[in-house]
């Protein structure tokens, strides 16, 4: 809220909307008027002031239908109800129903002044509370919830997610299959001003046409065969959070075109509806296709997709931050365990290699299904790499030159992957690490430091 609050007066008398604008602009407040409930919702669209003060008798939408208006918008925004025909039974009534405050006309000017100066301290003082909440916790939780990873590519997709998180700007998260999109959306919402408020996830691509318009906006009773009842949509649902829109590219174009509405006029119509539903949501987007390519062969709609592309992330494949599979192996075998009540077990340093060597198509999901498959089939500690899939060990042709689209680790990072397996595993221990690795210590801080330098230098440069 500014110094100068604002505040949206409602009446249905335009005498009464001059004397208050001028009384109330005098005194330092924003003012703007609308006559009548029906002009008084179209402005509380249109912008969101800071006080609500209406008149309660008007003909057609009356102040009561304003307050429940404005408590579905914003609860935190204080409406002061005016009537000439106030009662104690009608004043408590406004007062359950969220109202802040009740005034019989006529009144006083310094009282009604008193009222909004009250009024907007109340809401100046929640304002404050909730950003200093959120701020503390976005603190306690950076440190916390920062998805597995290391390697430089990776840490610039982290260090731009931290940068965007606070924004409401809309984000659109590229990358392969199983490279963990729904993940990065997740740490966005924990950092933004909407962790308080849900996090709704939706795979576009799961759903037929007409079951995917009722999930996203909701339905009306009989609007479709077994439309049995009312249902809210996910877009209502996820109010105040975030609103996950996974394999976006596979929607089809007259969903796209509900959802362009939604996102330029941020309110969504029920399928078989009329009425419209306001939307306060964050909309973060994925997909695993190319949707510049889409939209030349005119699957996808340009306007759509620059809504949507406002921050565009791409997240990098695994066989890109080969020096993060280790991280991985650890804590997935560690949660396999944890699920199935025993101690973690560990890769030979065979599987280890092939691990790291193999370039995972599947990415991050299929490594986590591989090693679970390895965990279920290996009855002691050390999981052999003939527990893991064939395919890992199979000798593949070597391609030609000209047909290589990727390039085989080189024995630095497959040495450097294997030492940082050995550390976490043993708990961060220089010494016992050491040992197992069959090496001097100086030999092993001989080698982090030279890692250190590596990363260090990466940075200078970039």
């Amino acid at each position: 809220m500014t110094n100068q609050p604002s505040i949206l007066v409602i009446d249905d008398e335009m005498g009464i909307l001059d004397v208050l604008r001028i009384l109330l602009k005098g005194e330092g407040f924003d003012v703007t008027t609308a006559q009548g409930g029906k002009a008084g919702l179209e402005q509380l669209k249109a912008a969101a002031p800071d006080i609500v003060l209406t008149d309660i008798k008007m003909p057609g939408i009356s102040g009561t239908d304003i307050l429940a208006s404005v408590r579905e918008q914003d609860p935190e925004t204080p409406v002061i109800l005016m009537t000439a025909q106030a009662s104690l039974q009608t004043a408590i009534q406004a007062v359950n129903q969220g109202a802040f405050y009740y005034i019989q006309k006529p009144f006083s000017n310094d009282d009604l002044v008193a009222i909004c100066r009250r009024a907007a301290e109340q809401r100046l003082l929640k304002a404050e509370n909730k950003q200093l909440k959120q701020e503390i916790r976005r603190r306690e939780r950076s440190g916390l919830v920062k998805p597995l990873g290391k390697a430089r590519p990776f840490l610039d997709v982290l260090r731009l997610a931290e940068q965007v998180a606070p924004t409401e700007s809309t984000v659109l998260i590229q990358g392969e299959s199983g490279t963990g999109k729904e993940v990065i959306a997740h740490f966005i919402h924990e950092l933004s001003g909407r962790s308080e408020g849900p996090f709704l996830s939706l795979n576009c691509g799961a759903l037929p046409e007409s079951l995917l318009e009722s999930e996203l906006f909701g339905h009306v009773k009989g609007s479709f065969t077994g439309a049995v009842r009312d249902k809210q949509g996910l877009f209502a649902a996820a109010r105040g959070g975030t609103f996950f829109l996974d394999e976006i590219g596979e929607m089809s174009p007259a969903t796209q075109v509900k959802l362009l509405r939604v996102l330029q006029e941020r309110e969504a119509i029920p399928v078989g509806g009329t009425g419209a539903i306001p939307v306060d949501v964050r909309v973060v987007a994925a997909t695993n296709r190319d949707l510049e390519e889409d939209i030349k062969r005119g699957r996808f709609r340009t306007d759509l997709y620059y809504r949507l592309n406002v921050i565009a992330i791409h997240l990098p494949p695994l066989r890109d931050r080969r020096e993060d599979v280790p991280i991985f192996v650890t804590e997935f075998l560690k949660k396999i365990a944890q699920e199935q009540g025993e101690p973690p077990k560990r890769l030979s340093p065979e599987a280890l290699e092939a691990v790291i060597v193999y370039d995972w198509p599947g990415n991050v999901r299929e490594l986590e299904n591989a090693l679970e498959r390895a965990a279920v089939l290996t009855k002691g500690e050390t999981i052999d790499l003939s527990a893991m899939p064939d395919k890992l060990t199979e000798r593949r042709a070597e391609p030609l030159v000209a047909d290589r689209t990727h390039v085989n680790p080189t024995l630095d990072v497959i040495e450097r992957a294997y030492i940082t397996w050995v550390l976490q595993s043993e708990g961060g221990n220089k010494t016992r690490a050491a040992e197992v690795l069959g090496i001097d210590p100086s030999t092993l801080y001989r080698k982090l430091s030279r890692y250190d330098g590596a990363v260090a230098k990466d940075d200078e440069d970039s």
